[in-house]
């Protein structure tokens, strides 16, 4: 039985949720379970900035135990970025440490009167003044909270929050462990919201497995296979960008915000060239033996204490590379832990600015606009410049702060920026890979490849055992049931929740949630669990005003890249309506208002959500979310 320890800040009352049996069977845990468990708090009116909006941590039926790569759990709300559903995935060490003290997660309402940290130790569960860690960076955050807990918080791990947080900047992150965030969605502006600067957890117990000598067995065949296993094999030694070349061949990382398929001096920007110049180590979370962390050291010339810090995973090389039209992973690098020590959202952050510097060249921006800045490609000076400003709300980063939809509404451009449901894109241009023109469009929190990294299939990786066929990477509607069945695993690995980089097969996976939970279940078993998950994600955003129309691709991804003269990339992009239509026909979703349809919901127990939607009344039917 899971359970769910609860915190009440207003009132200090704190007690434990007991997960019905029947919720666990249909969706497992993680991402899937919280939307489940928050469905009815998550409405229309409700503020996710006020003290009566929940923050819910969750781990998964895998969390916390012996592997492979299941150290991760959910941060789940409504998105003060986007008003919709909000789901953060991160590792590290804090989800395990929770599931040891006896919890499968923390839900936490209301508001304290001032700034305070959470300590949680087995049973124990405390609320202490944090006044002294106010304005403190995610980094020193973490030190001054080990200083506070002194012996007693030996082996514990710490989520925290930056001046982002605090701040309420709407795409703030949490941070924790060796620079591991729950990035996306903004639940680091919720925690804020709560006064929370930090919540520390360590937990003495075991994690609870059904059968133990099944679940080792086949979790440590699944590790061994890992450890060799070619993909795995590139993180170690390269990290999440190991295969930036290769993306950057097939044009799917992007360049000049979107505007630009070639950058001859793209190649700096790669894990290989972080491997040879500044790696000096690999980290990994709980149960890992892949190990994608970087660990780096700056150049004398940037860093004279050439201290050891966090390595850039691909998204922020690219954001803070490419994407602005520089090739420096030294100052990639740098720009990377300067958000991190903020606590901001690498994506969101790289691609306002991108919007920015787009808005300038096209004359909608000014130096007026910009405190005087130039905002021209390349200028890496100025992108510091813009980074500092926003994590301060500084004069033009008091706008950054609010992200790239609210940046071009103001200046009458939103349809210049990459984003879909007000988060932008990730760094995989669907112009390259057709099939994340659809995941953009369709993902439950806005423009994420963390709900679908489809990209992946587009370029090989297909287990014919999901029943995924291999498609041309700019295909077009006949993607669309690959692209079902992808979210639909990829939504069972944030439920479980289990690393997308652990790259074992849909039946070991299978094995490892039947030895650990007790079930008889079957990968289709699996796949309808995770579509239960996707279709109660989206009946939720229905209901917080998410229609058809909001489901759309960013305008520069509906055009052909301006600057290819040859090559197969030339004049391509996404048949996009026609995706659409094809995968609306196979989720089974209403053409004109984008409900899942009742027989369909029916047929997956879920005729309840159908008389949810039932409920809404008919001024909501018809209004979208803006």
């Amino acid at each position: 039985m899971q359970s769910v320890r609860t915190l009440n800040l207003t009132t200090g009352e704190i007690g434990t949720f007991s997960v019905p049996e029947q919720w666990q069977q249909e969706f497992l845990g993680g991402g899937s379970l919280a939307a489940r468990i928050l469905f009815d708090y998550l409405t229309p009116d409700l503020d996710p900035l006020s003290p009566d909006a929940p923050l819910l941590f969750l781990n998964g039926p895998l969390s916390g135990t012996a592997g492979p790569a299941v150290g991760r759990f959910v941060v789940c709300g409504k998105s003060p970025y986007t008003g919709i559903w909000g789901e953060s995935n991160c590792g590290g060490f804090w989800g395990p440490e929770l599931r040891k003290a006896g919890f499968d997660g923390l839900w936490i309402t209301g508001k304290a009167p001032e700034p305070v940290y959470i300590w949680l130790c087995d049973d124990k569960l405390e609320v202490r003044p944090a006044d002294q860690m106010i304005g403190l960076d995610t980094y020193q955050c973490q030190a001054a909270v080990k200083e506070a807990l002194g012996e007693e918080g030996v082996g514990a791990s710490i989520a925290v929050i930056g001046p982002a947080g605090e701040a309420r900047i709407p795409f703030a992150l949490i941070l924790t462990d060796h620079g591991r965030v729950a990035g996306r969605t903004g639940m680091g502006a919720v925690m804020g919201s709560k006064n929370i600067k930090a919540i520390a957890v360590r937990g003495h117990g075991k994690v609870p497995v059904f059968d133990l000598s099944a679940y080792t067995s086949v979790r440590s065949e699944a590790n061994r296979r890992l450890r060799a296993d070619p993909m795995s094999n590139v993180l170690r030694d390269l990290g999440s960008a190991g295969a930036a070349e290769y993306l950057d061949y097939l044009g799917v990382m992007p360049k000049k915000y979107y505007h630009a398929e070639v950058f001859e001096d793209a190649t700096h920007i790669s894990g290989a060239n972080i491997s040879e110049k500044l790696l000096v180590g690999v980290t990994a979370c709980h149960a890992c033996v892949i190990a994608c962390g970087r660990v780096v050291r700056l150049p004398e010339s940037v860093d004279p204490g050439q201290s050891k810090r966090k390595g850039p995973e691909y998204e922020t090389l690219v954001g803070f590379g490419p994407n602005l039209w520089l090739n420096d992973p030294v100052f990639a690098t740098r720009m990377g832990e300067l958000c991190d020590r903020f606590g901001m959202d690498t994506i969101s952050m790289a691609g306002t600015i991108g919007l920015a510097f787009q808005l300038f060249e096209m004359g909608i921006l000014t130096t007026a606009d910009t405190d005087g800045l130039e905002l021209t490609w390349g200028n890496a000076e100025v992108v510091e410049a813009l980074v500092r400003k926003t994590g301060l709300r500084q004069g033009f980063g008091a706008a950054l702060a609010e992200g790239s939809r609210a940046l071009g509404r103001r200046y009458g451009a939103e349809e210049e920026a990459v984003q879909v449901n007000g988060l932008e894109t990730a760094f995989h241009d669907p112009r390259g890979a057709s099939g994340m023109a659809i995941v953009y469009a369709t993902s439950p929190i806005g423009a994420s490849h963390n709900q679908s990294d489809y990209f992946f299939v587009d370029i090989g990786q297909v287990d014919p055992d999901l029943g995924l066929e291999f498609h041309g990477r700019q295909g077009g509607a006949e993607k669309a049931a690959n692209v079902v069945i992808h979210q639909n695993w990829r939504t069972v690995f944030n439920a479980l929740v289990l690393c997308y980089f652990s790259n074992v097969s849909a039946q070991t996976v299978t094995d490892l949630i039947n030895s650990a939970c007790g079930y008889l279940w079957t990968i289709q078993d699996m796949l309808l669990c995770g579509e239960r998950g996707w279709q109660l994600k989206r009946a939720l955003n229905n209901k917080l005003g998410l229609r058809r129309k909001n489901d759309k691709l960013p305008k520069t991804m509906r055009q052909p890249y301006p600057d290819l003269a040859h090559g197969p990339e030339m004049g391509f992009a996404p048949d996009f309506d026609a995706m659409l239509d094809m995968y609306y026909e196979l989720r089974c979703w209403n053409h004109q208002s984008g409900f899942p349809m009742r027989e369909h919901l029916e047929s997956l127990s879920l005729g309840w959500l159908a008389d949810e939607l039932d409920k809404l009344p008919h001024e909501l039917e018809k209004k979208a979310l803006e």
